[in-house]
Formats: C-alpha cells, sequence, structure tokens
C-alpha cells in the first residue's frame, strides 16, 4: 500500500490529467467528478481519499465493501460492481448509490428490499454500448423499457447511466465510441421521459480523456490513485 504522501501526488498527477482533457473539450474541470475506486484495497485507502476531501467511493464487491463500512463514518458508497439480484436486500440501506442496475429483476428486487428497509437511493442504469461480451449491461434498445420502470419505483432515483468501454488500449476510439454512444442515449431518454439523467458515469484511469470528451460527469478511478493492485 502506498503512503498517504504519494496518494496526494498522484492525486494532483490526476486532476492534472482531466484539467488538461476538459480545456481540451472546453469543459469545466468541476464538470467532472472523480471517483476513489478502492475495491481490494485496505481501509486506509479510504481514509486517504477522505483526507483529501472526498466524500465518496466506490466499491466492486458487496462483501468486501460491507467489511469496511463500520471503520469508515461519513462516507457516500457508489456500488460500481455487478450485482446479483440475490444481494439486493444487503445493498438497501448500506450504498447510496449502485451505477449497475442492468434488469428489471434487480430493479424490482432492490426496490423492494429498500421499502422494507425505509430507505431510497440513487441508480445508475449500466449500458454495454461497446456491445462488449466480457462487460455486463443492458443493450441501448433496452434501455427505455428499464428507465421506465425505474422512474416508476418508489424508493430508487434514477440519476444517470454508466457504461465500461472495451479494454483496446491501442485504439482510443473503441472507448470514445463507446463513451458517444452513451451520451446520446441519455440526451434521447431525456427527451422521451422528460426527466433529468444528470450523470454519465463512464471513463477509468485509462480512457478518462476519451470519456471527458465525450461529456462523462464521473470518472471511476483506482490504479492511477492507489496503484497497481496486487493480488
Amino acid at each position: 500500500m502506498i503512503s498517504e504522501g504519494e496518494f496526494r501526488e498522484n492525486l494532483q498527477r490526476l486532476r492534472d490529467r482531466v484539467a488538461e482533457a476538459c480545456s481540451f473539450a472546453n469543459r469545466k474541470v468541476e464538470d467532472v467528478q472523480i471517483l476513489p475506486v478502492t475495491k481490494n484495497w485496505p481501509v486506509s485507502a479510504i481514509h486517504y481519499a477522505q483526507n483529501a476531501g472526498f466524500s465518496r467511493v466506490g466499491e466492486n464487491r458487496v462483501q468486501e465493501a460491507l467489511g469496511k463500512f463500520e471503520d469508515v463514518s461519513d462516507m457516500n458508497w457508489d456500488l460500481i460492481g455487478h450485482l446479483q439480484s440475490n444481494k439486493a436486500k444487503l445493498v438497501a440501506g448500506a450504498f447510496s448509490r449502485v451505477q449497475t442496475v442492468d434488469s428489471l429483476k434487480l430493479l424490482n428486487k432492490l426496490n423492494d428490499a429498500l421499502k422494507r428497509a425505509g430507505k431510497e437511493i440513487g441508480i445508475f442504469i449500466q449500458v454495454n454500448t461497446g456491445e462488449d461480451p466480457a462487460k455486463s449491461g443492458i443493450f441501448e434498445d433496452e434501455c427505455e423499457k428499464l428507465i421506465e420502470q425505474a422512474l416508476g419505483c418508489s424508493n430508487i432515483r434514477t440519476e444517470g447511466l454508466m457504461t465500461i468501454a472495451p479494454y483496446a488500449p491501442q485504439d482510443a476510439s473503441v472507448a470514445r465510441d463507446a463513451f458517444s454512444r452513451l451520451r446520446l442515449l441519455r440526451d434521447r431518454m431525456v427527451q422521451q421521459f422528460n426527466i433529468s439523467l444528470n450523470e454519465l458515469s463512464m471513463g477509468m484511469t485509462g480512457d478518462l480523456k476519451e470519456a471527458v470528451l465525450e461529456g462523462s460527469t464521473m470518472i471511476r478511478v483506482g490504479s492511477a490513485l492507489f496503484g497497481e493492485r496486487t493480488y
């Protein structure tokens, strides 16, 4: 695990990258949030982020995140990994947002669990705009139906869309196309349902520039902040 000083240096380098991308895209830096991803890192990683002013982190696995909750206060937790519907009850009341809702079954299970817990939660619909068989998410033509159902859920706030671009480090156009398609899909859904979908969660360490260029409002970053993980 890196030191907190090294984390601060990494954070500054990351912020410089985001600022450069925003300048190129003629966007305001403050319109792009950085979500520190702390999966597979100890609680100290979350404290680093908290000490640097972050009030929200992303975790991929429900059980791992739950094991960290008691050691961290005043933190908002985003689930950014695939959520099985049978674990929806574990998420209700624990996480402040689920970025990976990708089925009607999961949506309904989550809403039912939230009702029983007397809680509300924000969600993003995960869309596989890169049509990558290795990635989760609904296809674009399924988004309309899922959003329509989500808008009818009493304990869920539909706040945006999320995607993970296909891995193609030698061809930046692959990621950029996936991000562009998510932005255009969001625009169509906003117009069709007359709603606000303010958040576009897209872009990670390797493709954040392309994400910012295509309108990302949130980049999910782990290795650029905490270093490469050792498993």
